[in-house]
């Protein structure tokens, strides 16, 4: 199941050949169709990738090493440039697939709309999901400029779906008003500015449970993630969102799939954004893939 078209010949590192015989899979969602400010997003999975190769295998914050963990990567899905409906169609139909399959989802982003039709495809599954969104910006908008499909809307498409009640989000420092009242109203659980103290007060609540976890890169200070289309001053450090991926690894949760989405290279040359993304997905294969 690669995308053998679109696939450039550069994969997350260790990565291994056989499809059959990986517990997770990685994939690239290459889309910034709808997004309110700068595009670029839609080259973020590759320049991950590429930011990999500079990565130890071994983390010693799992003490694992990548060889421990079966894990495929298959290219970017070949989204078609500009067509956000069918763009969203085609990841709804790969996850699927993927799930069908057993396998562990890990996607690469592009713009954070790309994460709705990844949960209406886990909510088929796992209609007793949580949502654990790490992010700078609420993204609970109904609709940015009167597009309903956009990156400003997808947690709230997904408080819909699943229930409000079941969304846990983190970190978040940005959004209308009206978005912090109807958290404030709908019974999800959101929290401002910080993730790794709260999450760890929240956790227990989730024990036991189904959870996927959605990770925008900007809710890093702009300090450690330049490289991201809607930047916002005042965020967490690296430091703090690598606390966060080892208390998911050590919780009794069950992840079933996560995503890393925003990163958009053209902004950063020093590539600090996108080596910074591939630690993260690296702790995320080897905490999280069970």
């Amino acid at each position: 199941m690669r995308f053998d078209e679109a696939y450039s010949g550069k994969v997350f590192i260790m990565s291994g050949n056989d499809f059959e015989k990986a517990k997770a899979v990685i994939y690239g969602m290459p889309m910034d169709w709808t997004v309110s400010f700068r595009p670029g997003s839609r080259f973020g999975p590759g320049r991950i990738r590429e930011a990999s190769i500079g990565l130890e295998e071994y983390s010693p914050y799992m003490d694992k090493h990548l060889e421990e963990v079966a894990f495929f990567d298959a290219g970017d899905i070949p989204l078609p440039f500009g067509n956000a409906e069918r763009s969203l169609h085609m990841i709804r139909e790969y996850i699927g697939k993927l799930l069908a399959q057993g396998k562990f989802p890990i996607g690469l982003g592009g713009e954070h709309l790309v994460t709705w039709p990844v949960i209406q495809a886990m909510y088929e599954k796992h209609p007793d999901m949580a949502l654990i969104h790490i992010d700078a910006h609420a993204d609970l908008r109904e609709e940015y400029e009167g597009e309903t499909l956009s990156h400003s809307t997808p947690v709230r498409k997904i408080c819909d779906l699943i229930g409000a009640d079941n969304v846990y989000s983190f970190g978040i420092r940005s959004g209308m008003r009206e978005e912090f009242q109807f958290a404030k109203e709908s019974g999800m659980h959101m929290s401002k500015f910080h993730v790794a103290e709260p999450l760890k007060r929240m956790l227990p609540e989730l024990q036991g449970r189904k959870v996927y976890v959605t990770i925008d890169i900007d809710v890093l200070d702009p300090a450690f993630a330049p490289g991201t289309g809607t930047a916002e001053a005042g965020g967490i450090s690296s430091t703090e969102l690598l606390d966060a991926i080892q208390l998911i690894a050590e919780s009794d949760i069950q992840v079933i799939g996560a995503d890393l989405v925003e990163v958009a290279p053209v902004y950063d040359h020093s590539e600090k954004t996108a080596i910074a993304a591939s630690k993260f997905i690296r702790e995320i294969l080897l905490g999280w893939v069970k």
